[in-house]
Order: C-alpha cells, then structure tokens, then sequence
C-alpha cells in the first residue's frame, strides 16, 4: 500500500490532502504540531483508520530528525511539504520591516522542506514513487512579481523554489523526483475569503499530476492543472 507522508496537515491543503489520500485507500502519516488540537484532523482520522497522526514542528529540526528516527521502518513514496506561514503583516512593510519573523519565515517555508527531504530521504528512496512534493506560490515567482509587497513571504517562497531546482538535480541519479506546485489561490485560512479555487480541486490537480509524474519531469514548478509556472 502506497504511503504519503504530509506536514501541515491540520487543516487547509494538508488537511484536504490528507482527506484525499486517505480516501484512496493510502497509508497517511499526518504531521501538525499539537494533533490533541487538530479536532477536523482527529475526526478524518477516526473516519480513517489508515491516518497516523504525528506531532512535528518543522520549524524545531531536532523534532525532524526524531520522527525520521521514529519512522526509520517505513517506506514513504511521497512527502507533501505543505507546511508554511505567511509572516508579512500591513503594519510592516518595507521601513518596518519584523526581521525576526522574516527569518521564522526561511526556516518554515525554506529550510524546513529541505531538511524534510534530507531526514527521510532513506525512507523516500525505498518508496515507489520516490517523490518529494512541494506547496510554493506564484508569489514566489521573480518574473511574475509586478506587485510587490510581501517581502517575507516571496522571498521565502524564491529560496523554496531555488532550493528544489537544486535538489533536483542532486537526487535525480537516485531516482528521486522533486515536483514544486503553485496549488493556486485557494480559499483557506491562509488564502482568505477572496481565494479563486477551493481546496478539493486544487488538490484533486496536483494528486493527478503527482501520480502521472516522470523523474524527466523532476525539477518542475507548476501550476496544479499542470500549467508551467514562471521562475
């Protein structure tokens, strides 16, 4: 049975991707922080039997290491780095800009995902699909930003983006893929109100591309209809 390992997985995207995965029929091993508190997590996973709930901060890399540890037994054929913040306030734009939670920002959307590929990378390389999956942004993108604003967050999103590229030219020889998504502005928590998509087709998008990936196609940054997205 095939294994998705998800972070953020409390709600929003993970949590609707958790809720599709699991209807699938995968194994789900869904990371939050305080799962005790995740009350929709803990009702989809009393409705499913097969999601395994995982307490993880990916911002706290010893936590990483020891749920790697913990999981040093299983084979994951895809990880779903979806955790993220979106650290930039209206009060502190450019001239007041918080410098500590610009920072708090590289470590969630940046450094955490790669750390999450380096902790189970062994796990990943026994999976099937041997895919490392990534939730990024058009607002990441440079040549796209005519807007400007959200500093902390695009930013944060353009090292994601950079570091992935990297990863996978690194990983391709081991047969290890890496796939970056824009899941489009979607209405969750994050997104607001205002969002153009709701999550279950947003998900339901990138699901599709991920179980139609080629290792030809690792390196890629793309919209979850499948649409290239601009660096």
């Amino acid at each position: 049975m095939a294994t998705v390992l998800i972070t953020g997985a409390n709600r929003g995207l993970g949590l609707e991707f958790c809720r599709q995965y699991a209807g699938e029929g995968w194994d789900v091993i869904a990371c939050c922080r305080q799962p005790e508190q995740a009350f929709d997590l803990n009702r989809l996973a009393q409705q499913y039997t097969i999601i395994q709930l995982e307490a993880l901060d990916v911002a706290d890399f010893g936590q990483i290491d020891a749920l790697s540890r913990k999981l040093s037994d299983r084979c994951i054929d895809v990880l779903i780095n979806n955790a993220g913040v979106y650290g930039d306030k209206q009060s502190g734009g450019f001239g007041q800009l918080d410098y500590q939670a610009w920072s708090q920002s590289f470590v969630v959307n940046t450094q955490a995902p790669v750390k999450m590929a380096e902790a189970f990378l062994t796990q990943i390389k026994c999976g099937d699909k041997k895919l490392i999956v990534n939730i990024s942004s058009l607002m990441g993108s440079i040549a796209d930003n005519t807007g400007g604003g959200s500093i902390l967050y695009r930013s944060s999103k353009a090292a994601l983006n950079a570091a992935m590229k990297s990863l996978a030219i690194g990983l391709k020889d081991q047969s290890v893929g890496v796939l970056t998504f824009h899941p489009g502005w979607v209405k969750t928590d994050m997104g607001g109100p205002n969002g153009l998509i709701d999550a279950e087709p947003s998900i339901a998008g990138m699901r599709t591309l991920i179980k139609n990936f080629s290792l030809d196609q690792t390196g890629s940054f793309v919209k979850y209809d499948g649409t290239a997205m601009p660096w």
